[in-house]
C-alpha cells in the first residue's frame, strides 16, 4: 500500500510540473501566475502547495530537471573511453541540447532562468551553483585532454574550460532566437579554431 501511495504522489507531482512548464512555455515565467498553473494542472490550490510552496520552488524543481539531464549527459561524454575530441563532445552535446529545446521543449526555459537569477535571490544561488557543476565538468575535460596529449601541456585548464562552457548557452540562444545554426556547424566551427591555435603536433594528436 505505501508503495502504491508514493507511486501516486509522485504522479501528482510530474502534473504540477508538466503543467507549470506549459505555461512557463506559452506565456513566459514572469507572467505566469499560481493560479494559472492551478488552472493548467485542474488541481485546487491547497492540492498544489502540498508538494509546492511557491512558483520559486517550481522553477528549481524544473531546472533542476534540465541541469540534472544535461550533465548526465555531458558527464558521459567527458568521462567516455577512448577520449572524445572536444569538436565531437561539443557536437553531440549540441544534438541533445536540440531534442530538449524544441517545440515544448524543457530546455526553452533555461534562458528564462537565467534572466529571473538576475534579480531574484533564491533562483540566483541555485543558478550559480548548477552552471559552476556544469563548467567544472568542462574543466576537468580539458584537463583530460591535456594530459592525453591533445592540447599543449601549458594548457591553462581552468580557462580553456570556461571558455568551452560559454559555447553551449551560445548554441542554445541562437537555436531559440535565430534558428540557423546547427550541431553539424557548430562543430565544424570549434574545429577550424582548434585547428588554427594549436600547434601542428598537438593537431595531430587530436586528430
Amino acid at each position: 500500500m505505501p508503495r502504491v501511495s508514493e507511486e501516486h504522489l509522485e504522479r501528482r507531482r510530474r502534473q504540477i510540473l508538466d503543467a507549470a512548464r506549459a505555461c512557463f512555455i506559452r506565456q513566459g515565467v514572469h507572467a505566469t501566475s499560481m493560479q494559472d498553473i492551478f488552472a493548467e494542472a485542474g488541481l485546487s490550490a491547497g492540492a498544489v502547495y502540498r508538494y509546492f510552496k511557491s512558483k520559486t520552488e517550481i522553477i528549481e524543481a524544473i531546472l533542476s530537471t534540465v541541469v540534472g539531464d544535461l550533465h548526465s549527459y555531458l558527464n558521459d561524454l567527458v568521462d567516455s573511453d577512448p577520449l572524445l575530441p572536444a569538436d565531437e563532445v561539443i557536437e553531440r552535446l549540441a544534438t541533445r541540447i536540440m531534442d530538449m529545446s524544441g517545440g515544448d521543449g524543457i530546455l526553452r526555459l533555461a534562458p528564462q532562468g537565467w534572466a529571473l537569477a538576475m534579480y531574484d535571490p533564491d533562483i540566483s544561488g541555485y543558478v550559480a551553483a548548477t552552471i559552476t557543476t556544469l563548467r567544472d565538468t568542462w574543466i576537468r575535460y580539458v584537463g583530460r585532454l591535456v594530459d592525453a596529449g591533445h592540447l599543449p601541456a601549458g594548457t591553462d585548464a581552468r580557462a580553456a574550460g570556461k571558455a568551452l562552457f560559454g559555447v553551449v548557452p551560445g548554441f542554445l540562444l541562437q537555436r531559440l532566437v535565430l534558428d540557423d545554426v546547427d550541431p553539424a556547424e557548430l562543430r565544424r566551427g570549434v574545429r577550424a579554431l582548434l585547428a588554427a591555435a594549436l600547434p601542428a603536433p598537438a593537431r595531430q594528436a587530436g586528430s
